[in-house]
């Protein structure tokens, strides 16, 4: 099979619709990871999580012919059946019209990482295509890593962002102020321990601009 280089991106759903063909708890996986885009599931018997997650639901046969109508208009297909010929076929036929396509037994151009989605940032790992038990272990491995001072500074960031807006003049400028809050032990500390007013304050004389 040939090997497809990939490029990590982060996609809106905006209106975007998948079509998921398979009913069981892969094609459940899969359609809990677009949370927020329309969801059309393809199958012959569908789980009841599936319905309560996608748009529509068709309980209909999977062959070439019905994969031609039910993939039309979608941005996405997913291939999620057990067989893995018919996962093949629909990756095959979906490919071939230009539609972006995920399939549970790979071949692919477009791969569902495991995740970590926190308020306002995510974290992805992939092993593109390679061993799918690899990214959901180091995801695991991070999300111990990542103490709740990560939200914390982010919100300090976003914060510190709108102050800087008109004390510091240039963009280059900005850039290097926060990354020095970033890389301040002191202001990690701080943050850990509940005190985020005073971390902004730190930030905030670290930078001359109180």
């Amino acid at each position: 099979m040939e090997t497809i280089e990939m490029s990590p991106i982060l996609l809106s759903p905006r209106n975007r619709l998948v079509t998921v063909f398979g009913g069981g708890r892969v094609a459940l996986r899969k359609c809990r990871h677009f949370d927020g885009f329309r969801i059309r599931v393809v199958a012959e018997e569908v789980m009841p999580e599936l319905r309560d997650i996608a748009e529509e639901v068709f309980i209909d046969s999977i062959d070439r012919d019905n994969v031609l109508r039910y993939i039309e208009g979608s941005d996405i297909v997913v291939a999620a059946t057990s067989v893995h010929s018919l996962n093949d076929m629909i990756r095959d036929t979906s490919m071939s019209r230009g539609i972006m396509t995920n399939s549970a037994h790979g071949g692919g151009d477009v791969l569902i990482p495991s995740t970590i989605h926190r308020d306002g940032w995510t974290v992805c790992v992939s092993s593109e295509g390679r061993v799918p038990a690899f990214p959901p272990y180091v995801i695991e491995r991070i999300d111990e890593m990542l103490d709740p001072s990560y939200d914390e500074m982010l919100a300090l960031l976003v914060e510190l962002r709108k102050d800087i807006r008109d004390r510091i003049d240039t963009q280059p400028k900005r850039a290097e102020f926060l990354a020095n809050v970033l890389a301040d032990a002191e202001i990690w500390d701080l943050l850990r321990e509940g005190r985020s007013v005073e971390a902004r304050g730190l930030a905030l004389r670290r930078g001359g601009l109180e």
